[in-house]
């Protein structure tokens, strides 16, 4: 059975990593998924002494679960192609970083975010410089056999597979995949049926979350719309996955952890999508009851 995980902000933040693995196993889940975003605090595991990183790991071995994969979307604010080449430099020792933590820790996916840049203003240079920079940490990610998947992003540079395989017709790496959002692909002008089959030989992981769409007067909603009331049709993205025999992980993405009865949210969320897997051929009944 294609295992089945929830991100790590779906948990409360207050948790260490002994209580967020157990919960998430008490919840059904057979792993977690990290998140190195944007802020200091997170950030800062990067940083990680080799005795917090043993840590980490007799935790995983207590609870019997695992964490495979980390969103590492920090260069958010430190984008592989700023045109500072200060933040560039940065970009590239969080991604040396973040490999590095990957290999001490067993992490085998580091997902990306599919930026050149966020906050600044873009240009052929910042996507060539993007391509570089994406190149090396390829390389880099090669000696460490770990994978780096670009996730569909909330952003126009990469918002479909098909952007995706022209940025990878550019570098030569077998360490390089994508990691379609169910979400993100859908809130965008794509065919998601026919974006699925271009990538079905690159497709690492799948992310389940719902969107607004974009359209011509609304930027669309990319974060904590309930699922079912999004523009995400699931049961055709399903069956999709389960057509060109689809085996990897589903990530439940959620924003839960703040809220005052994040179990209820998960909770519904995977009632939710229970049975539209089940119908696409992936049954989670004896996993969720």
């Amino acid at each position: 059975m294609n295992p089945i995980g929830i991100y790590e902000k779906a948990l409360p933040d207050s948790m260490d990593w002994l209580e967020k693995l157990d919960q998430a196993k008490k919840l059904g889940f057979d792993f977690v998924e990290m998140s190195i975003d944007e802020t200091d605090h997170r950030l800062a595991r990067l940083d990680w002494t080799m005795k917090e990183r043993e840590n980490f790991v007799t935790a995983l071995n207590k609870s019997n679960m695992r964490i495979p994969s980390i969103c590492l979307s920090g260069h958010r604010r430190f984008p592989l192609g700023s045109n500072d080449p200060a933040v560039r430099e940065k970009a590239l020792d969080i991604m040396k970083k973040a490999i590095d933590l990957a290999d001490d820790i067993g992490v085998r996916v580091i997902q990306l975010a599919g930026y050149d840049v966020y906050y600044e203003e873009r240009s052929e240079k910042t996507r060539d410089y993007f391509i570089e920079n994406l190149r090396k940490s390829c390389d880099w990610a090669a000696e460490k056999q770990i994978v780096l998947a670009i996730e569909i992003m909330d952003d126009p540079f990469i918002n479909s597979i098909s952007k995706y395989l022209k940025i990878r017709e550019k570098i030569s790496s077998p360490w390089l995949f994508v990691y379609p959002d169910l979400g993100n692909l859908s809130a965008w002008a794509n065919d998601v049926p026919e974006e699925l089959y271009k990538g079905r030989d690159q497709i690492v992981a799948i992310h389940l979350k719902d969107t607004l769409a974009v359209t011509g007067d609304r930027k669309g909603k990319f974060k904590e719309v309930p699922f079912g009331e999004g523009c995400v049709n699931f049961a055709e993205s399903i069956k999709v996955l389960r057509e060109i025999n689809y085996s990897g992980p589903f990530l439940i993405e959620m924003w839960s952890g703040k809220s005052n009865d994040y179990i209820k949210e998960i909770h519904n969320a995977v009632e939710f999508l229970k049975p539209i897997l089940k119908e696409g051929g992936y049954d989670y009944d004896q996993k969720f009851g």
